[in-house]
């Protein structure tokens, strides 16, 4: 029974680490805007990097599963207002 919680976490590791490589990117590249002044925000009040980058990757991974439900584009409008709402994390959709 351990094999398919292997499998998942291993997974979960993945998408994580791939969501946290493109949130670096978007702080990198200023594209959206909202990724780096929301980064640098949650820098100046004290957050740690890496739960800054988890949370950011949180944010995405959310427009990510509503992509794939609803069959739509990126809606980066709710990114960016998400990314700024932060700390405060989307809610999770049904």
């Amino acid at each position: 029974m351990s094999e398919p919680t292997d499998i998942d976490n291993e997974e979960e590791e993945f998408a994580e680490s791939t969501l946290i490589q493109a949130i670096e990117n978007q702080i990198e590249s200023d594209n959206p805007p909202a990724a780096k002044a929301t980064f640098n925000k949650l820098t100046l009040v004290g957050y740690e990097r890496h739960d800054i980058l988890q949370m950011m990757a949180h944010v995405l991974a959310v427009e990510i599963d509503a992509i794939l439900e609803e069959d739509r584009a990126f809606n980066t409008e709710w990114y960016e207002a998400a990314l700024r709402a932060l700390p405060t994390l989307p809610p999770e959709k049904d």
